[in-house]
């Protein structure tokens, strides 16, 4: 059965990827993202392809957008049946220069240079307030119409982060960790009325806002690039196709005793020690 799906974040990588894997499903597709012409790129070509997909403008952290973008999913195609938080991401106030403390860090004279000491608590607020509100927003506005009826679910994105924090992000780890916590409690809370809630744990995949941070120009690995592919089993970096299997199972009929759980897609990362 053809499913309206309403999915945040969806002009970037990851999401758009899994939005136009669901528009192949059959599902009707709501592209939310704060670029406009980002999501209408996503949506023009899910539409080219035989699906159908509208790109709506939305801020994940302004209700009266929300609201907004709500109407114009609810007039283009009903209520909505599942929801895909994807939006998130990191900031640079809220990130460290090294991995480790040194007491000469304090002395540090190089410009940007940020010890823990150092962090924006603007910084971090926008990180918790993008990853954990931006997804709670999106939760309280289009779980209305899920309620009453049957085969609704929510999708969160979390990340490796949450199980155990990367270092020099504290922010952008801690923000993920309360993504995993909500959608366990959400879980709980929305079990009555037949609302299932679950979440996603990619580990490491290449996107515009990391590429510069795990690979050189030349397309050859950082030094923090390769330690994550040596800490990572299977020896690579995820494809936003990676995704796309349990994503569908999720957001299926076939998962409906499944909810409360957050799925790590990380190529064995968080099961390796190490040694």
């Amino acid at each position: 059965m053809s499913k309206i799906i309403v999915v945040t974040g969806a002009g970037g990588v990851l999401c758009s990827t899994l939005a136009v894997a669901l528009s192949k499903q059959g599902h009707k597709i709501a592209l939310l993202d704060l670029n406009l012409e980002a999501a209408q790129e996503v949506a023009a070509k899910i539409n080219k392809n035989g699906g159908t997909a509208i790109g709506v403008k939305a801020n994940v952290l302004e209700k009266e957008s929300l609201e907004a973008a709500k109407k114009e999913v609810n007039s283009a195609f009903g209520l909505c049946d599942i929801l895909v938080n994807g939006a998130g991401g990191n900031h640079p106030l809220g990130t460290t220069s090294n991995p480790f403390f040194q007491q000469e860090d304090l002395s540090s004279t190089v410009e940007g240079f940020k010890t823990f000491f150092d962090l924006d608590p603007k910084g971090i607020e926008f990180v918790f307030n993008l990853n954990f509100i931006g997804t709670l927003l999106p939760t309280q506005i289009f779980a209305k119409d899920m309620v009453g009826k049957k085969g609704c679910s929510i999708l969160n994105i979390s990340s490796m982060n949450a199980y155990t924090p990367l270092t020099k992000i504290p922010a952008y780890s801690g923000a993920k960790a309360a993504v995993s916590n909500f959608t366990q409690w959400l879980a709980v809370h929305f079990s009555k009325v037949g609302i299932r809630v679950n979440a996603l744990a990619p580990g490491f995949f290449l996107t515009e806002q990391n590429r510069t941070l795990l690979t050189n120009e030349d397309g050859s690995l950082t030094q923090r690039g390769q330690q994550i592919i040596d800490q990572t089993p299977m020896g690579r970096y995820g494809e936003p196709e990676d995704l796309i299997s349990t994503t569908l199972y999720l957001c299926d009929e076939a998962s409906s005793f499944v909810t409360g759980v957050v799925i790590p897609i990380d190529g064995g990362f968080s099961a390796y020690s190490g040694v």
